[in-house]
């Protein structure tokens, strides 16, 4: 039996993740602000897929309650194998017209979150030589659209450099960069973007299948579907004044703001 914990896990992604999870017989760690959701979601894991399934609830974007999150990561008579970074926030308005204390939780949850729980996990993992820490990135990071891109282009990187660290110890790490995939993200973030193309989404459980099946295989990056491998490939050989310019145009013919 092996035990992952899974940030952000209560909706979306990371509830799909805990799912597969869980039926694949992993026991799991649910960290998540709602209590009430994750505590209905761990009844029905242990009904079901008869898991065991604890519940830590944290708000990411507090540093002391983010340090509970990395205690019970680095604790070593009950080992983590597989971190999941899922927890997101999402920005609905652009940087200058945005309130900074919501880029500053943006920040918190999506970068230092993630810095502090890798830091714990890979320490632990490295100590017992084996492990895998799996971020969740975004396609957002191959581009220039805002804070949320900046940010998730540190998880990239940052996932880059660490399994450049950690090579050869046991202990991976697979930065998983979905594009839009549906999940209630962008309705607690209030986007509306139906007026993106059908064939650009993607299924939160193919997302999932994907970046677990990339971190089985020991690989760094992760792009699920092969409409945004396209899309990625791309971008990543385009000039970067094009990048600027035409993948924030592009984004705004089918974004919507309410």
């Amino acid at each position: 039996m092996s035990t992952a914990l899974v940030t952000g896990a209560s909706a979306g992604i990371g509830r799909a993740f805990a799912l597969r999870l869980a039926r694949e017989g992993s026991d799991l760690v649910l960290v998540a602000r709602d209590r009430a959701r994750l505590e209905r979601m761990a009844a029905e894991l242990r009904a079901q897929h008869g898991v065991q399934v604890e519940v830590l609830v944290a708000d990411l974007s507090d540093r002391p309650q983010t340090e509970e999150v990395c205690r019970r990561l680095a604790d070593p008579e009950r080992p983590v194998d597989l971190l999941v970074n899922n927890a997101g926030f999402g920005l609905r308005r652009s940087f200058l017209d945005n309130d900074l204390r919501e880029e500053e939780t943006g920040l918190d949850v999506m970068v230092r979150a993630v810095l502090l729980t890798s830091h714990a996990a890979g320490r632990a993992m490295r100590e017992r030589g084996r492990g895998a820490i799996l971020n969740v990135s975004s396609v957002a990071s191959f581009i220039a659209n805002g804070t949320y891109s900046a940010e998730k282009a540190f998880v990239t990187v940052f996932s880059e450099g660490l399994a450049s660290e950690l090579a050869g110890t046991g202990v991976t790490v697979t930065a998983v960069c979905p594009g839009f995939t549906r999940t209630e993200f962008h309705d607690r973030a209030r986007m509306r973007i139906s007026a993106l193309p059908e064939a650009l989404w993607l299924d939160a459980d193919v997302v999932v299948a994907q970046a677990l099946a990339d971190v089985a295989a020991g690989r760094v990056l992760s792009v699920p579907g092969v409409q945004w491998k396209v899309v990625t490939a791309l971008v990543r050989a385009a000039p970067r004044p094009l990048v600027r310019g035409g993948a924030m145009r592009a984004l705004d013919r089918f974004r919507r703001r309410s």
